[in-house]
């Protein structure tokens, strides 16, 4: 897989060396700055700890089956046009080392709902997936009975209350919504789980 997440810092330096400080005990294979200069930190054969506690699938160890990218944003603003073209570059060059398909692309928040929220609503999957590196929902409405069954089958098995889980399937496939759990959520999940099931890739822990 690949995990896109922002920094939260205030520059791609200070990041930087955060990420490089085995004392703080958190890193990732590459970090894009805001002009879209991009620094690898750990080669992309080895484990770095950016996913920390979560999940996705089956997969409960994801810092050992993932590639991580930090994005230099502070979770608030635009991403720069020079980072997502940096992005949209790298992502390329990976997919086609690793065999990644686009729908295991995923946001930190997907693998840990509740938990961490990057790289956030501000972030374009939508862009991503226009050009084949990441998947969007779309489709007609759907039963909300199935939404948690659906979205599990996508890839969101972490083990977390309904609104948590329905928080962080919004951030990524549909920011701009509000209030409970409805036919439009369930259709997104429902579109994904049929064309996208994670379980056909037999990902194991």
């Amino acid at each position: 897989m690949i995990v896109i997440h922002y920094t939260a810092m205030a520059s791609a330096e200070a990041a930087c060396r955060a990420l490089s400080n085995p004392d703080v005990e958190v890193s990732a294979h590459y970090l894009i700055a805001e002009d879209g200069c991009v620094s690898t930190l750990v080669d992309e054969a080895e484990r770095a700890w950016h996913a920390g506690a979560g999940c996705w699938g089956d997969v409960v160890d994801v810092n050992s089956r993932s590639i991580g990218i930090e994005l230099c944003n502070d979770g608030f603003s635009p991403f720069s046009a020079a980072l997502m073209d940096a992005l949209e570059a790298l992502l390329a060059g990976i997919m086609a080392r690793w065999a990644i398909p686009p729908e295991r692309v995923i946001a930190h928040s997907d693998l840990a709902p509740g938990r961490k929220i990057d790289p956030g609503w501000r972030f374009d999957w939508q862009r991503l997936a226009r050009q084949g590196l990441a998947v969007w929902a779309d489709g007609a409405e759907g039963d909300v009975a199935t939404f948690r069954r659906d979205a599990a089958a996508f890839g969101y098995t972490a083990d977390v209350d309904d609104e948590t889980l329905l928080s962080a399937f919004r951030l990524r496939f549909r920011p701009w919504g509000e209030g409970p759990l409805d036919a439009v959520d369930a259709g997104l999940a429902a579109d994904l789980a049929a064309r996208f099931p994670v379980d056909r890739f037999g990902m194991t822990s």
